[in-house]
């Protein structure tokens, strides 16, 4: 069997053949460095993404239909009179103790005067001459104005008997006037009560010493008028503003636990404390069962009106700073705008902010240390994965 003889291909179809396995070689070439332009891009792309600050934003809260505090008062009777003697002697007696129930005008004690006593005696001897030289007086000027008309006496002695009656008249007057003064001193013997309550104290006892006034002499009784009491709160200056007579508050007495009171404000100091800076507040209260005390402490809890615009946030979204707080806002654009707020109640988990911050804000929670105006940000869905967080792409080999 005898072999075909090979047939050499063309130099055309060689030539074909040639720039079909070119046209394939660059064809891979493009389509592998189209893959490694895409998967860079990718690459670029994610580290960009994992560059940006991965934040959560903070659940705000309204502020309260009402805002609530509780501060310390002090209890004090509504009226109360500290009683000192008007007079000096000894104690002769006293009637009311402490506790004691009184009324208007009861008498509380007695005083022994006797100085005051020979000085009343003495004083009525005195109005005694001294009106009968004044009697004595007026008829001789009676009987030398007589005289004057006969012509049996001249019109100047007349008239020197005349300046001597009323010269002896006011001299009764004196008397007079000395002697009722002593006599209203001698009222004072016999201590009274001032008004309705109850004895708070009572310094003295029999035979004491008793010196007049309250400079050189000793309280002797304190009297409180306990049917109504005033409470008396020292009101910080952030909540000054909404105090207005008529408010409303509750109260507690250490004694009677679980026991809740009430009370209305009455008035304001309208006057800052320098060194704690708060308002001295009054409120009162009814007390018809005599079951509150003078100088007791009470827990008085005030509710003032709420703030419609005031926003509630996680203590978490503060920023410290030396001019005071500050919260990250996140803008439309995704951008971080740092802004100054004014804080008002501390509820430890979080705070009141009472100005700079509006319900529609969007508040950073926890914002990194190095987060500035205008930092581009990306947020965490509420899934808890990240918005805009992928797995990094595989590189095309």
């Amino acid at each position: 069997m005898s072999a075909e003889p090979m047939t050499t291909p063309s130099r055309r179809t060689l030539v074909a053949v040639a720039l079909v396995a070119l046209t394939m070689a660059g064809s891979v070439a493009a389509y592998g460095m189209i893959e490694r332009a895409h998967s860079a891009a990718q690459v670029a792309r994610w580290t960009n993404a994992q560059a940006l600050p991965t934040v959560a934003l903070a659940r705000l809260g309204r502020g309260d239909a009402g805002q609530s505090f509780v501060l310390p008062g002090t209890i004090q009777p509504l009226n109360r009179a500290a009683i000192y003697a008007r007079v000096d002697g000894y104690l002769k007696s006293w009637r009311q103790d402490i506790g004691a129930q009184v009324e208007a005008g009861q008498v509380l004690a007695t005083i022994d005067t006797p100085d005051l006593d020979q000085q009343l005696a003495q004083a009525k001897a005195d109005l005694a001459t001294a009106t009968a030289n004044a009697q004595l007086a007026a008829v001789t000027a009676r009987r030398w104005n007589q005289l004057v008309k006969s012509q049996w006496v001249s019109q100047q002695d007349a008239d020197n008997k005349n300046g001597s009656a009323s010269a002896t008249k006011a001299a009764m007057d004196a008397a007079s006037a000395n002697e009722k003064r002593l006599e209203a001193m001698e009222s004072f013997k016999t201590i009274l009560a001032p008004f309705d309550g109850v004895v708070t104290k009572r310094n003295t006892d029999i035979g004491a010493l008793i010196n007049a006034g309250s400079t050189a002499g000793q309280e002797l009784f304190e009297v409180s008028d306990l049917h109504r009491v005033r409470i008396y709160v020292q009101v910080p200056q952030a909540y000054s503003a909404e105090l207005r007579p008529g408010l409303k508050a509750s109260f507690k007495v250490p004694q009677y636990p679980g026991r809740k009171l009430a009370a209305t404000l009455v008035t304001t100091s309208h006057a800052m404390d320098a060194n704690s800076r708060s308002m001295l507040v009054e409120l009162q209260a009814d007390n018809a069962d005599g079951a509150l005390s003078a100088g007791a402490y009470a827990q008085v809890q005030l509710q003032l009106p709420g703030d419609p615009n005031m926003v509630r946030v996680p203590a978490t979204a503060l920023i410290a700073a030396d001019r005071g707080s500050q919260v990250a806002i996140v803008g439309n654009d995704d951008k971080v705008a740092i802004k100054p707020v004014q804080i008002g109640r501390d509820l430890g988990d979080s705070v009141e902010v009472i100005a700079g911050l509006s319900p529609l804000d969007r508040v950073i929670d926890s914002p990194p240390e190095t987060l500035q105006n205008g930092d581009q940000i990306q947020l965490i869905a509420t899934s808890g994965t990240a918005v805009a967080a992928a797995a990094p792409p595989t590189k095309a080999d």
